[in-house]
């Protein structure tokens, strides 16, 4: 008897602390949103194209409260600088919705030096569900893809929240930049992750709140992404009617591709928003390496190591491509900060009649707003 009760005083002793280890730190807000300078009072338009490249910690992933409340902040500069008018279309960077992946982890994932050691908390604290998704997960990058689909379901329950609330509280068309879903649909007015293959999608949210039922999945994946997303067709890229005029979005590296512009030619768009995410830290000043995606056909390959990174985004990219889509205005944002051991590049691209410029400071978070004129008649 004394040795059953000590097995069961240990059981109890173990559970106990699993779930102090399971527990979540406390949300934490606030802080300086890092912007290199205000944002620039509006001129005088009924409409804007606004690039908000954040400044975003680890600590904002904590929970979906806590990111909304990350990306309020840099909303409310907006908002202060009369951005934000009723017609008004905002984009977000690629990415800035995935790391909702750690949404309610435990404290350690976010003390965690790297990615590796977040996503190994993360597991630690949900084996069984890992043990189901690992068993589903047939992708390259087994491990990453298991992590992601076992926090599907809260992830495309959190980002339509986070995402549908910004849109409906400051009145704008939202593109929530992207996160990670396997076979992402939205069915009743609700985003809703399935069971098939893993894809880097954008959503776009409209002024009341509602989630579009398009979505945008990413056609070129960089290698990083390709051990564990798939590629879509880039004919089945969608447009979204909005107050400022036909929006195509395009994710990061599907920017760097004509297919993708010519795409969005036949249906007529008059802007074209690019959600953005560059890596490692410093690579924009540096040589350009290439093309990792496949090497377009109308690129000279002599630009690799002749170009910066920086020159060949506004070379080979939205700035240097957006006539190819028949759209008169562009904008790319960028994702910034300090995650884990993740680093960043790059700041907002604005694209108009008179070409490209680069709007974003690259030491912290911008906002950068482009007046639209009305669309094509």
């Amino acid at each position: 008897m004394p040795k059953l009760a000590f097995a069961v005083l240990a059981l109890i002793l173990l559970g106990g602390l699993w779930g102090i280890y399971r527990t979540p730190p406390a949300p934490q807000t606030g802080g300086p949103l890092h912007l290199t300078e205000p944002p620039a009072e509006s001129q005088a338009t009924t409409a804007n194209l606004i690039a908000i490249q954040p400044w975003m910690r680890t600590r904002d992933y904590r929970n979906a409260t806590t990111l909304e409340h990350r990306l309020a902040g840099y909303f409310d500069a907006a908002l202060d600088a009369g951005l934000l008018t009723p017609g008004s279309v905002v984009v977000l960077p690629e990415h800035v919705g995935t790391w909702l992946v750690a949404a309610d982890a435990p404290a350690a994932s976010f003390s965690a030096a790297t990615t590796s050691g977040a996503m190994t908390h993360l597991i630690l604290a949900n084996p069984l569900p890992f043990a189901v998704a690992l068993a589903r997960s047939n992708e390259t990058d087994r491990l990453t893809a298991a992590v992601f689909r076992m926090r599907a379901g809260r992830m495309a329950h959190d980002y339509q929240r986070v995402f549908g609330r910004l849109a409906a509280t400051y009145g704008v068309t939202i593109v929530g930049g992207s996160i990670v879903l396997p076979d992402p649909e939205v069915r009743g007015g609700r985003l809703r992750a399935g069971s098939g293959p893993l894809y880097n999608v954008a959503a776009v949210f409209h002024p009341d709140g509602r989630i579009d039922p398009q979505l945008v999945l990413k056609v070129h994946p960089i290698p990083d992404e390709a051990g564990f997303t798939a590629a879509a067709p880039a004919d089945r890229l969608p447009v979204f009617d909005t107050a400022a005029g036909r929006l195509g979005v395009l994710i990061c590296a599907d920017s760097w591709h004509g297919d993708v512009y010519e795409a969005l030619d036949r249906q007529s768009v008059d802007l074209v928003a690019v959600p953005a995410f560059l890596q490692p830290a410093g690579v924009w000043d540096q040589p350009w390496g290439g093309y990792t995606t496949g090497w377009p056909d109308d690129v000279d390959r002599a630009d690799a190591g002749r170009l910066t990174e920086g020159e060949a985004w506004m070379r080979h990219a939205l700035a240097g491509r957006l006539p190819g889509s028949g759209a008169r205005f562009g904008a790319t944002a960028f994702l910034r900060g300090e995650l884990w051991d993740l680093g960043s590049d790059g700041g907002n691209i604005l694209v108009d009649d008179a070409g490209g410029h680069q709007r974003g400071a690259l030491g912290g978070a911008a906002i950068s707003a482009l007046p639209l004129i009305s669309p094509r008649s």
